[in-house]
């Protein structure tokens, strides 16, 4: 489990985020900004509870993905042409929310190519992950910015996000 709290000092720990979710199939990659809490202390992507991460993805494939074991959800996700990952590897930040992220170290955004070369688009889940837009466009696919699945985003509607995600999960060839 990661230092959740600040150390004596009052600067909050450096926190690692996860790993890629990658394979050579993978046509579509969604990158998030930093995991919240939620996700770190379960070492899973989209782990809270009111995420619409998983319940936009169930909608859009008409599978009860919330239901299955996070091994078993990888796999669909895998089997669909679906990847995951961050833009920052690391990061210091107090609870969950992006507007307190500080310290941002970087993902290998340009190794996307190589990971998948299959790659036909990415999608930025939120405003975050969206200022690295400058470098996914360089990879020469089409480039998203969707509205964020964060409980946090409260603004839009499932409906107004499941609509936004639709439509650009068509255009990547993984619906």
């Amino acid at each position: 489990m990661r230092p959740s709290g600040p150390p004596e000092g009052g600067a909050a720990a450096l926190l690692a985020g996860l790993g890629p979710v990658i394979a050579g199939g993978t046509r579509l990659v969604v990158l998030g900004s930093f995991p919240g809490a939620a996700s770190l202390a379960s070492q899973q992507y989209y782990a809270h509870p009111r995420n619409h991460f998983w319940p936009i993805l169930s909608a859009l494939w008409e599978i009860d993905l919330r239901s299955m074991t996070y091994p078993l959800r990888l796999e669909a996700l895998q089997a669909r042409g679906l990847g995951l990952w961050d833009v920052y590897a690391g990061c210091r930040r107090e609870g969950s929310l992006d507007s307190a992220i500080e310290d941002a170290q970087p993902n290998d955004l340009a190794s996307l190519r190589t990971r998948a070369p299959g790659l036909r688009a990415i999608a930025h889940n939120g405003g975050e992950s969206a200022r690295s837009m400058r470098i996914t466009r360089a990879l020469g696919v089409p480039v998203w910015r969707l509205p964020s699945t964060s409980p946090a985003n409260a603004s839009w509607s499932f409906e107004r996000k499941l609509a936004a995600w639709r439509e650009a999960f068509v255009a990547a060839g993984v619906i």
